[in-house]
């Protein structure tokens, strides 16, 4: 590794600390720590949401995945696009507003339970376990892709590289929480989109321009140009089925909760959009082009088709620009990481310290037990990310079906469905959540494979999820008065 380019990599990471430790320092109670205070500006809601959504997925997932199946892997990045578009239409300013209203809810499971008015604390404990169980697949992702990178870029060996990237963001998350989580995001955001806009052009005007670029693939295998090339109606589905997954992640959903106002929120979908959509075509340009670099201007094709980008910066670049290339993957991978840590620990925190352990916990005990939290969930994400097979898109393809279906259709039904009741959340959840670790398995446990068996797992969780809520909604008796009118006041909010 240049040295140029580890003291770009080694200033990057000391920024990332300082922002950590000042972010501290604003923090003083636990609604500081889990969410900002509701202070957050639009544009930077919108970025910090965009980074710790698309992650290291954007970088070694996505280009990876059209270096191996050409064009006919777009149909994620149309899902996604679609998917984030509406989440933001019609979702986040409702949700905004909704979690205000109903007891200052500060997490999902906050908010349900306030929603619902469930004294039992029953949808409380079941929403935060469903997000602990699907975040630990989710960060370990993430601290995988964040091994991949130090692997690759210095030469190190495979768990030391998980740990040296695992305490970097353990350490800022720690310390400053939402705060820091959020403003870091916000500038790992701009550095991934000149990052994934900068490679894909470069590499480009090296093989000539365009037309080139596109020739070459063709020489190489002309389906890889061909979007519906090997594509069966229900592959087709199941990759534009990606994008249901937004109205469910933790996450994102959180980012709209923080917004200091409502009225932030056309900024915010305006600046998110347009960097949604940059990025994705980015990225999937980067794996369509690496197809014709990697074959014809190098010795031999990727042996790990996930680190198309990581080769990128180092082949196309002078070393201090390649430095901060790097930099840009593991701000895509640290964005969503410390996110996932952070809705974790709120759950921890949140939903079982406070409301069932130690109810008059101090605020200043309450924000230290979720810094504790943080480490014990990364501990639990690093044993998972042990194994160095683990294939980043896979990893996040199924949690990412998890929390789509498990809250997804509840976040919907919950802001625009008068009649859903405590009981049809409850079934939603743990109906979603089911199917999804049950679909996700079917051909290793009961061999079923090939036809509908291979409909990504989302599809199926999201509309069961979806019919359960109805069906048990109208089993019991219906919401009371001062449910339905809490609803009816979220129309006329100007908060």
């Amino acid at each position: 590794m240049n040295t140029a380019t580890l003291i770009t990599f080694i200033v990057y990471l000391i920024g990332l600390l300082i922002i950590g430790i000042i972010a501290y320092r604003m923090t003083s109670n636990l609604s500081d720590y889990v969410l900002g205070g509701r202070r957050l500006g639009g544009g930077v809601a919108a970025l910090s949401a965009g980074a710790s959504d698309l992650s290291g997925w954007l970088l070694l997932g996505l280009p990876g995945a059209l270096y191996v199946g050409g064009m006919s892997e777009m149909w994620i990045g149309v899902g996604l696009a679609v998917g984030a578009y509406l989440n933001w239409q019609f979702i986040a300013k409702r949700l905004r507003q909704y979690t205000e209203i109903a007891g200052d809810s500060i997490t999902l499971p906050d908010f349900f339970e306030n929603r619902f008015r469930d004294e039992s604390k029953i949808l409380r404990v079941v929403s935060a376990l469903f997000i602990l169980l699907f975040f630990a697949f989710y960060t370990s992702s993430g601290l995988v892709g964040g091994a991949l990178l130090f692997e690759a870029s210095f030469g190190l060996p495979y768990i030391q590289a998980l740990w040296i990237g695992a305490i970097v963001i353990i350490s800022y998350t720690f310390l400053g929480g939402f705060l820091a989580v959020s403003w870091t995001d916000f500038f790992q955001g701009i550095l991934m989109f000149l990052a994934i806009i900068i490679v894909p052009i470069v590499a480009i005007q090296n093989m000539g321009g365009w037309s080139e670029t596109i020739t070459l693939v063709g020489e190489i295998d002309p389906t890889l140009l061909d979007a519906f090339a090997d594509m069966s109606t229900i592959g087709i589905i199941s990759l534009l089925a990606w994008g249901l997954g937004y109205f469910g992640q933790p996450h994102i959903i959180t980012r709209f909760m923080s917004v200091k106002s409502s009225k932030e929120i056309p900024k915010a979908r305006l600046i998110g959009m347009v960097w949604l959509v940059l990025c994705l075509l980015g990225a999937m340009f980067v794996g369509l082009v690496g197809i014709a670099y990697f074959e014809n201007f190098t010795a031999s094709p990727l042996a790990d088709e996930e680190t198309v980008f990581i080769l990128f910066t180092q082949v196309l670049f002078n070393p201090w620009v390649s430095g901060f290339l790097l930099a840009a993957i593991l701000s895509a991978i640290m964005s969503t990481i410390d996110s996932q840590l952070l809705v974790s620990t709120s759950a921890l925190t949140e939903d079982f310290y406070k409301s069932i352990l130690r109810k008059t916990a101090s605020q200043s005990e309450l924000v230290w037990v979720g810094r504790v939290g943080v480490l014990l969930i990364a501990g639990i994400a690093i044993a998972l990310a042990y194994n160095p097979e683990s294939s980043v898109l896979e990893l996040v393809s199924y949690a990412w079906a998890g929390f789509g279906a498990a809250f997804g259709p509840l976040i919907i039904m919950s802001l625009f469905w008068r009649r859903a009741t405590r009981n049809g959340a409850l079934a939603g959840i743990i109906v979603g959540g089911i199917t999804v670790i049950i679909w996700s398995n079917l051909g290793a446990w009961f061999g079923l494979e090939g036809g509908i068996w291979s409909l990504y797992e989302i599809v199926p969780g999201f509309v069961f999820s979806l019919i359960a809520i109805v069906v048990f909604s109208f089993l019991g008796k219906g919401p009371s008065r001062e449910i339905l009118d809490e609803f009816d006041s979220v129309k006329t909010s100007e908060i």
